[in-house]
């Protein structure tokens, strides 16, 4: 049964269930950008592909590949969802740049340029010093133009995330992360950042993930929506929307290797933590995607207007993917 709101989550990476698919169903997800990559390269990114081929074969009555923005409104439709591929890094195209338009034929639109460290076209937001895009970089930001895979910003540092802003020809997106203002995570991006991807018609996707939130684990709903409110007023409201970063059911061994990789034979503990503690708790109103509403409900409660809220909860998202998903 369709839903009559138009909800899209711009991240998502969950340990994908049964259960997780019927939340999603339930919560009336049209459209989520789901990580399919961390570290791995080009094969093993296919493997990843592969599998998420196999749910969509087994779990068809609630998701389906999403390649356009028309297959948002398909999913609202039918009342399933439209998954997105995204990588958190770009280890999948290697050091070749032929594989940014074969990553896109196996349904990737979104592609950060680093996550957290150095890579091979930009720096990470981890780094003590930023040279910003790399002559690699340059060429990528222009064949990603081309082909329709989305520059994502999330994990990146400050001058790489203005470079890219600069070099792109169609606006970038950061999809998971909140302004620094309100909380000064490393992730978390400065009032300059912002202006400057609203200014040219970038996207911000808000993250709920606790390290990146005011008060962590107790972060209140009606903080996190004045907080909205605030960037809607720096950045413009058609450039916002949600980016969750949700990470349901996660064992703590996938945090480890999201932020180790391969690259350390160290552990690296990441964005506050004192020591290894694994995922943190989600706040008691974004348990899973069943609680999606309850930010429309926060954003109403704080004086958004009617089309206002459509348009954070879903409808800015889906204007960027008509944009941004087909080739030039």
């Amino acid at each position: 049964m369709a839903h009559p709101s138009l909800f899209i989550d711009a991240l998502q990476y969950n340990n994908w269930s049964e259960e997780v698919f019927q939340q999603i169903q339930d919560g009336g997800m049209s459209a989520i950008h789901v990580t399919i990559c961390y570290h791995e390269d080009f094969q093993e990114m296919v493997q990843n592909v592969a599998d998420w081929n196999s749910r969509f074969e087994t779990y068809a009555d609630k998701i389906f590949l999403g390649r356009t923005a028309s297959d948002v409104l398909k999913a609202q439709q039918e009342g399933r969802t439209a998954i997105f591929f995204g990588f958190q890094n770009c280890s999948p195209i290697e050091d070749n740049i032929a594989l940014v338009e074969i990553c896109h034929r196996l349904g990737a639109r979104f592609m950060q340029l680093t996550y957290n460290n150095q890579s091979l076209l930009a720096t990470g937001c981890y780094e003590e010093n930023d040279s910003g895009i790399t002559r690699m970089g340059k060429q990528v930001i222009k064949e990603m133009n081309r082909v329709g895979l989305v520059v994502d910003m999330s994990h990146s540092a400050e001058r790489s995330t203005m470079d890219a802003i600069e070099i792109s020809e169609r606006p970038i997106a950061i999809t998971h992360a909140n302004p620094s203002f309100w909380h000064p995570a490393l992730r978390n991006k400065s009032n300059e950042v912002l202006k400057a991807l609203g200014e040219s018609g970038g996207m911000l996707g808000f993250s709920v993930y606790p390290h990146h939130l005011k008060g962590n684990s107790n972060c209140t709903s009606e903080s996190f929506c004045e907080m909205i409110a605030s960037t809607a007023d720096l950045m413009g409201i058609s450039h916002i929307g949600i980016g969750s970063d949700l990470c349901q059911n996660q064992p703590d061994s996938v945090v480890e290797w999201m932020r180790n990789g391969t690259w350390t034979n160290e552990r690296d503990f990441g964005e506050g933590s004192a020591g290894f503690a694994g995922f943190p708790d989600q706040p008691s109103w974004f348990r899973d995607n069943r609680d999606f509403n309850n930010i429309a409900t926060g954003l109403k409660d704080v004086g958004f207007s009617n089309d206002d809220v459509a348009a954070v909860m879903g409808g800015n998202w889906l204007n960027f993917f008509e944009s941004s998903f087909n080739k030039i």
